[in-house]
């Protein structure tokens, strides 16, 4: 789907607040609320623009620990990655779970309350994962949400 300007400012706009209504997004842009509507209506068929979710404060909800694992699966005896996977989906603490190439097979996001928490999900969860080999943690210190590029190439 090709994007005019009108399209990115309103996915520019929505990426900055994603609460924006369409009536606000109306507003700034200069646009009647109905021609933004109509817009946001074709983004979302497209599935340029997907469902909008909530965005919850980690830290006000007492997970105040974000690491990010590095996990290659065994070479030899292991398990599938369809079985690897499955397994991973039944830990509520994993929040992200991408399928990568390079060192490791995976790069997983893990929320817990503090570090004494993170090492009990470690030690108990992903450590006991079926054909787990090598596991890298790096605890985040910092995060910062920055927009990216939309299709401006």
């Amino acid at each position: 789907m090709a994007l005019d300007a009108r399209d990115r400012q309103i996915l520019e706009l929505l990426w900055e607040a994603g609460d924006l209504t369409s009536v606000a997004l109306a507003e700034r842009l200069g646009l009647s609320q109905s021609a933004v509507s109509r817009r946001m209506a074709r983004l979302e068929k497209a599935g340029v623009l997907g469902p909008r979710e909530a965005v919850l404060d980690r830290e006000k909800l007492g997970l105040g620990v974000t690491v990010h694992l590095g996990v290659k699966l065994a070479a030899r005896g292991g398990t599938s990655h369809v079985e690897f996977e499955r397994v991973l989906a039944a830990i509520p603490e994993v929040q992200h779970v991408q399928h990568v190439l390079g060192r490791y097979d995976y790069r997983i996001e893990v929320v817990a309350r503090d570090i004494a928490d993170f090492e009990r999900v470690l030690r108990r969860r992903i450590m006991a994962l079926p054909g787990l080999g090598e596991v890298e943690a790096n605890v985040v210190m910092w995060r910062e949400e920055r927009p990216g590029p939309l299709g401006r190439a």
